[in-house]
């Protein structure tokens, strides 16, 4: 025979483990200040303005 597991797995403990079959691949949306995608939400250093302003600390 194969092997067998000595204990009773537990709901709660299978389930956790379950979780991350469920991820989703990421949504990527097209950028239009450079070529690419990107992550919603997301800074990049090759843009570094959001929303038309210009941020802080990410200049190269």
């Amino acid at each position: 025979m194969g092997a067998l597991p000595k204990r009773k797995i537990s709901k709660a403990r299978r389930d956790r483990r379950r979780t991350h079959d469920n991820i989703k691949t990421l949504n990527l949306f097209a950028c239009a200040d450079a070529d690419g995608m990107h992550i919603p939400h997301a800074l990049r250093r090759a843009v570094s303005t959001k929303q038309g302003r210009k941020m802080l600390g990410l200049d190269e």
